[in-house]
C-alpha cells in the first residue's frame, strides 16, 4: 500500500480521467490521495474523490470542507493512514456521511462498517498479536446513587480502568433505559478508582462467533442510542484515562467536565476498526469530522487542555471542585 501526492495542475487531471478508480483506491494499493492544494479550495477534485475508497488529504489553509482531512503536515496523518489503510479509508467513508443522517441511521452504518473490519486482516493480525487476558471479575459493573437534585451512573470496575465489556454494556443500557422513563431529573456519569474509562474490553475482543452476529446484537444492544436518548440530562465527570469507547460515550453527553489530569486517545484504526459505540456520531458531533479523522489516523493522547481546545470537552475543573468517585 502506498500513498501518491499531486501537485494542484495534476490533481486537475488526474481527477478528469474516467479511469481515476484504476489507478487510485484501497483496492489497486493507493488508499490516500494527498494534493497539494495551493491557493484553491479543490472542490471538485475532493468531490471526485469521495467517491473512491480513498482518504483524501487537501494539504493548504484554504481546502474545501469536501476532504477527509485538512492540513498543511499530511506526513503523520499519511503514517498513521498506511499502518492499517482498509480501517482507514472505511473510517473516512463512514464520517463523510455522517451529518447526513439521523442518529439511528448513523449508527446503523457505523455497525455494519465496523462488522466488516472486524472480518477483515487489519483486525486479525492485531488480534493474533495480543495476548490473552483471563476475566475474573464477576461483580457488577455500574453503581446508580439516587440524590435530591441528581442521579450518578458510576463506572464501577475500578481495578480494570473501567473498562467496557458486555456486562457493563448491559448494566448501562438498563440504567440509561430507567433514566428514560423515571423522573427527569440531571445525571452526572462517573468512573469509580483511577481511570474514567480505559476503552472496550480487551478479553472480549474476537470473542463474538461472526461480525455478522455481532452487528445484529448491537442492532438490539446498542448502548449509543440509549444514552443518546438522556443526554441532554447528562453530566460526564472525566478523570485520567478515557480511551476508545470511553471518548465515544462521553461525546454523547450535554456537557463534559475534566479533572486536570485527564488525557483522550483513539486506538481504533491501529486495530483495525474504527468507532464503534458512536463514536463516528458523537466525536465529529464536538470537533468536527475532519478532527475526528486526523485523531484516528495519528492515535495521538491529547491532555485535557488540547480537548477543551478543540470542543471535545465543555471545561477543566477547578481546583476543590468534587471530582467524583474515589
Amino acid at each position: 500500500m502506498q500513498a501518491v501526492r499531486w501537485s494542484w495542475r495534476q490533481a486537475r487531471t488526474e481527477a478528469a480521467s474516467p479511469d481515476i478508480d484504476r489507478t487510485v483506491g484501497a483496492a489497486v494499493g493507493v488508499p490516500v490521495v494527498v494534493v497539494e492544494l495551493e491557493d484553491h479550495r479543490g472542490t471538485e477534485i475532493a468531490e471526485r474523490l469521495a467517491r473512491l475508497p480513498v482518504v483524501s488529504i487537501g494539504v493548504g489553509s484554504s481546502a474545501d470542507r469536501c476532504w477527509d482531512v485538512r492540513t498543511q503536515d499530511p506526513d503523520p496523518i499519511i503514517a498513521g493512514a498506511l499502518s492499517a489503510p482498509m480501517a482507514a479509508v472505511t473510517a473516512a467513508q463512514v464520517l463523510r456521511g455522517t451529518a447526513d443522517r439521523t442518529v439511528d441511521e448513523a449508527l446503523l452504518v457505523e455497525s455494519l462498517a465496523y462488522a466488516t473490519l472486524q472480518s477483515g486482516a487489519e483486525f486479525a493480525s492485531w488480534l493474533a498479536s495480543q495476548g490473552r487476558r483471563v476475566r475474573n471479575d464477576d461483580g457488577p459493573r455500574v453503581r446508580i446513587e439516587e440524590h435530591d437534585d441528581h442521579i450518578e451512573v458510576i463506572l464501577d470496575r475500578p481495578r480494570l480502568r473501567n473498562m467496557i465489556d458486555a456486562r457493563m454494556r448491559d448494566e448501562l443500557i438498563d440504567a440509561f433505559s430507567a433514566l428514560s422513563l423515571g423522573a427527569p431529573l440531571p445525571i452526572r456519569l462517573l468512573g469509580a478508582g483511577p481511570a474514567f474509562c480505559a476503552g472496550g474490553d480487551l478479553a472480549e475482543f474476537g470473542t463474538v462467533a461472526d461480525p455478522l452476529t455481532a452487528h445484529l446484537l448491537r442492532s438490539t444492544t446498542n448502548l449509543a442510542s440509549h444514552l443518546h436518548r438522556i443526554a441532554e440530562r447528562v453530566t460526564t465527570h472525566v478523570h485520567g484515562p478515557c480511551v476508545g469507547a470511553g471518548v465515544e460515550m462521553m461525546a454523547f453527553c450535554r456537557r463534559v467536565v475534566a479533572h486536570p489530569d485527564a488525557w483522550f486517545r483513539l486506538p481504533e484504526t491501529r486495530m483495525g476498526l474504527m468507532p464503534g459505540v458512536g463514536g463516528t456520531v458523537s466525536i465529529p458531533a464536538r470537533i468536527g469530522r475532519h478532527r475526528t479523522l486526523e485523531w484516528l489516523l495519528q492515535d495521538s493522547t491529547i491532555d485535557a487542555s488540547t480537548a477543551l481546545k478543540w470542543g471535545l470537552i465543555d471545561s477543566i475543573q477547578e481546583s476543590g471542585e468534587d471530582s467524583g468517585v474515589d
